[in-house]
């Protein structure tokens, strides 16, 4: 049943997806950039719907008083595609820092580019620099959201981080807050993997680590942070009885975490 789910959800994924581009085009390139953010938030609604509705999804997002008004730095937990979409709706003018390549797909490229996003070219790195800074400088004066996934790539849940320390940067240059979003989207749509699980997915957006850190300590802060809230989600999630299949590095992850609040007890 659930092979059956996930082939479903997985060609309506693509297929809603490519109709929604062709249909809603028209609307999202005539007017003000800024009002077109219904279509995507529309895209991801949908999506939402289709995954709570066909694969068993539950979503549960806590902590939305945590975002401020405008002009902060959102720092997502990156362990699925998931959760590039799943949170769209309650962003406000994000603007995404990207590869460039992704401006190259036909169509989608395009609403990237609409949006004006950040891209860069991972091969340069002091023009990658520059570009970033200056976006980020013009995104936050403008008062958008500047979103940064800060270990670049997705993960399984209970892998090693591995954070790297262009969002430090970021941070001190900005002068700006940083709100993490810890999940566990990894559980239920795997990196890479054709299965979309049935579950409760939860995502907590954090309180905003402040402007003011020196750079190591704010690392320390924003690992510590997002690790400690990310492993909360995953236990809750692995105690539950509609847990899915866990990957080994999970399952490990797991199996320590419970060690550890044994030994507390």
């Amino acid at each position: 049943m659930i092979f059956v789910r996930s082939l479903t959800f997985n060609v309506l994924f693509y297929l809603v997806t490519f109709i929604e581009m062709i249909i809603l085009t028209p609307f999202y390139f005539i007017g003000e950039r800024k009002s077109k953010w219904w279509v995507p938030r529309l895209w991801s609604r949908v999506n939402m719907w289709m995954l709570r509705h066909i694969v068993g999804v539950k979503f549960v997002i806590e902590g939305t008083e945590n975002i401020p008004d405008s002009g902060y730095i959102l720092a997502p937990k990156h362990q699925s595609s998931m959760d590039t979409f799943c949170f769209i709706p309650w962003f406000n003018d994000p603007v995404m820092i990207l590869k460039r390549v992704l401006m190259k797909i036909p169509l989608f490229g395009w609403y990237l580019a609409r949006m004006e996003m950040i891209p860069i070219d991972r091969g340069n790195r002091e023009d990658a620099i520059r570009k970033v800074n200056a976006g980020a400088r013009e995104a936050i004066a403008s008062g958008r959201e500047l979103l940064i996934y800060p270990e670049g790539t997705r993960r399984a849940p209970g892998a090693e981080p591995a954070y790297k320390t262009g969002i430090a940067h970021l941070y001190a240059a900005m002068d700006a807050p940083v709100v993490i979003i810890a999940h566990n989207a990894g559980l239920f749509w795997p990196k890479n993997k054709f299965m979309r699980y049935p579950g409760t997915f939860k995502a907590r957006f954090l309180p905003p680590i402040e402007p003011g850190l020196e750079k190591r300590a704010f690392m320390k802060e924003l690992v510590s942070r997002t690790e400690n809230a990310v492993d909360e989600l995953l236990f809750e999630a692995a105690e539950a009885p509609d847990c899915p299949p866990l990957q080994d590095v999970t399952r490990k992850r797991v199996e320590e975490l419970r060690e550890a609040k044994g030994s507390e007890n």
